[in-house]
């Protein structure tokens, strides 16, 4: 079994930044890939982006790019996401996802799930 759990959410004006972590423990070597999630109100829960534990980091959706940055400290068993120009349309609960094969797009190639850590950006 993985644990995840999320720290760095609140609230933050239009244009500002804030650094999400996922702390993962447990049987951490099962884990092949993290990946960040999100849901707005209202909204499904879409894929944000992943690495793998080799570094290879890629971005789901279009509007987080050049934006946001997933990196990872493999010794502290983290997952950062570095939000920047923060907009409105950002605001959702983030999750940490972890999988022991493959990131993607899809909710269910992930075997655990954090609790989620709300984002509240404000114009």
């Amino acid at each position: 079994q993985v644990q995840l759990v999320e720290s760095g959410g609140g609230s933050v004006q239009a244009g500002g930044s804030l650094r999400l972590s996922c702390v993962r423990s447990g049987s951490t070597y099962e884990v092949n890939c993290m990946a960040w999630f999100r849901q707005a109100p209202g909204s499904e829960r879409e894929g944000v982006a992943r690495i793998y534990r080799n570094g290879d980091a890629s971005y789901f959706a279009d509007s987080v790019k050049g934006r946001f940055t997933i990196s990872q400290d493999n010794k502290e068993n983290t997952v950062y996401l570095q939000v920047n120009s923060a907009r409105s349309e950002d605001t959702a609960i983030y999750y940490c996802a972890a999988s022991r094969r493959m990131c993607n797009r899809d909710n269910a190639s992930y075997n655990y799930w954090g609790q989620g850590t709300q984002v509240t950006v404000s114009s």
